[in-house]
């Protein structure tokens, strides 16, 4: 079905092939999952195969790419879309219409597919997709996983044979993600559909996978069996490093597949507890808000919210899509609207503050990070937020660089990938040195490797005794970085307390390990790596 057929691709002015020498198939109605780390160029790969790269991006591609035996060198784009449905990382950018439901029509409208078709096609995709509720819902007022599922929608309409998603669960809950995946694999069993699919979180998306191909990051590609592949690659979910560091053979590819091999596991365990989590501190809060209440029109976000945030510690805050995380961290930040409730943040309330004093009270991330980013080189928003923080020339700079190191400051924000966004956007509102730091979904677009570094970060600014807020779908990040959970479900706190405590207890936010060595309360699998050291050293 998808032809890559000695492909090489050169972006313009870059000192080496984003792709190189690529000779790969991908047959009718395979779930193919590609994999790498971030910036390897898994967003280039696919978007070669409706012809994106290199028409609209630029650079000079040699080989043949084709779909159902048509060469995307015949056509454009746009020629492709009864072929091909593409979904980026960013929903909202590729939205056309105002509403959900003109949305998922509209793409039928431009092929011609009759009216009673559409409206068939498009109750089908919202009851596939579980968005039935959503079909007169402006599209900016949905949440982001709201807006992802959304983005599926208008490209299964049109019913293409190909179907290609660049980190179609980042902004899904757990729920919505095994809703989404769901669905997509039944259109490759039952319809034959062929998909590829990019995801950095492995974990979700292993267990379904035909096949795997994988970016090393020197332009080539590795493809073959799931199971085969994993074993040796730098990128794996948790259950296959679990396996790793239990010796198991073959690796395990799912958490159906660990538990049956686990119980060996949880007897050499027997007895071990992990690490003990910090005692909380019984400082003042650095934010204490009462009652918060947010609403937009008749629809009431968030619901007489009380939530202490306190010095050194990190916060999870979790939740299904549209459970009210984003509303209240803007809230509590002060751009967003509240209707009543109160914020003292180092005495003060944010929303009563200009801007600049707002910042050294307490900082936030967005989920679409590049929102605060104006400026045409890293190197100038650098400046910029040192000048607007009247921070000493340089202390951006030097806080990008422990974020992520090597970002070029020539480099347009645009042209960066998530990850390098995210890491300037954070050090833009970190040169402000506020007390508070809140980030909302900041994962999004990481590879394992990337959110190992980024868990760093977010523990340092806990150590230096900030109060770190974390809006998140991203349990696997949640285990390693969190040390309290807060809950949220329709606006309201339902749950409280201290990482391992809420999410083992949670069916639905326990991470990989958790759910494998079920009830004992291990969380990571470096947890099990260190209480497994002693006895490897014995031997």
């Amino acid at each position: 079905m998808i032809r890559f057929a000695g492909v090489t691709f050169h972006y313009p002015d870059a000192p080496a092939p984003a792709l190189r020498d690529i000779d790969l198939s991908v047959e009718e109605g395979e779930l193919c999952l590609v994999t790498g780390r971030t910036g390897v160029g898994k967003s280039t790969l696919l978007n070669a195969v409706n012809g994106l790269v290199p028409r609209f991006t630029g650079g000079h591609l040699r080989g043949r790419v084709s779909v159902a035996g048509q060469s995307t060198a015949d056509r454009p784009p746009q020629e492709f879309a009864h072929l091909v449905g593409v979904v980026g990382q960013d929903p909202l950018a590729g939205f056309v219409t105002d509403t959900v439901e003109e949305e998922l029509a509209y793409g039928m409208e431009q092929l011609g597919v009759p009216a009673d078709v559409m409206r068939k096609r498009v109750e089908e995709t919202l009851d596939l997709l579980g968005i039935a509720e959503l079909r007169h819902r402006p599209l900016r007022t949905l949440s982001g996983g709201q807006q992802q599922r959304v983005a599926i929608g208008a490209v299964l309409t049109p019913h293409p044979r190909v179907l290609v998603l660049d980190e179609p669960t980042s902004a899904l809950d757990p729920a919505a993600a095994e809703e989404v995946l769901a669905a997509v694999t039944r259109l490759v069993h039952d319809l034959g559909t062929t998909v590829l699919v990019a995801e950095h979180r492995m974990e979700r998306v292993l267990q379904y996978a035909d096949r795997l191909v994988h970016l090393p990051g020197d332009g080539r590609v590795l493809h073959g069996e799931p199971a085969a592949l994993v074993a040796d690659s730098d990128v794996a979910p948790p259950v296959v490093r679990l396996g790793r560091a239990a010796g198991w053979d073959p690796l395990p590819l799912s958490v159906r597949d660990a538990r049956r091999r686990a119980a060996p596991l949880r007897r050499r365990l027997a007895g071990r507890v992990p690490g003990t989590p910090p005692a909380r501190d019984t400082a003042a809060p650095a934010l204490r808000a009462r009652d918060v209440v947010v609403a937009y029109g008749r629809t009431v976000a968030v619901r007489e919210v009380d939530l202490d945030l306190l010095p050194g510690e990190v916060v999870a805050l979790m939740g299904r899509n549209g459970s009210g995380k984003s509303s209240l961290l803007w809230a509590v930040q002060g751009s967003g609207p509240r209707r009543s409730g109160t914020v003292d943040a180092d005495g003060a309330d944010p929303r009563d503050m200009d801007a600049a004093g707002a910042r050294e009270r307490v900082g936030l991330v967005p989920q679409t990070a590049s929102d605060l980013l104006y400026l045409d080189t890293v190197a100038a928003e650098c400046a910029q937020s040192d000048a607007e923080s009247g921070a000493a020339p340089g202390t951006c700079r030097a806080l990008l660089d422990r974020i992520a190191p090597g970002v070029p400051g020539g480099r347009h924000p645009r042209d960066l990938s998530e990850g390098q966004r995210l890491s300037l956007v954070l050090a833009v509102q970190l040169t402000a040195a506020p007390g508070v730091v809140l980030l909302d979904e900041p994962t999004r677009g990481l590879d394992y490797h990337a959110k190992e570094r980024f868990s760093r970060v977010v523990r340092e600014l806990a150590g230096e005794g900030r109060a770190v807020v974390v809006a998140t779908h991203d349990v696997e990040f949640v285990a390693r970085a969190a040390d309290r959970v807060v809950v949220m479900a329709q606006g309201e706190v339902v749950a409280d307390g201290p990482t391992a405590e809420v999410v083992v207890a949670s069916p639905t936010f326990a991470p990989q390990v958790a759910k494998v060595l079920a009830p004992d309360p291990w969380l990571t699998v470096e947890q099990v790596e260190s209480a497994l050291a002693p006895e490897e050293q014995r031997t």
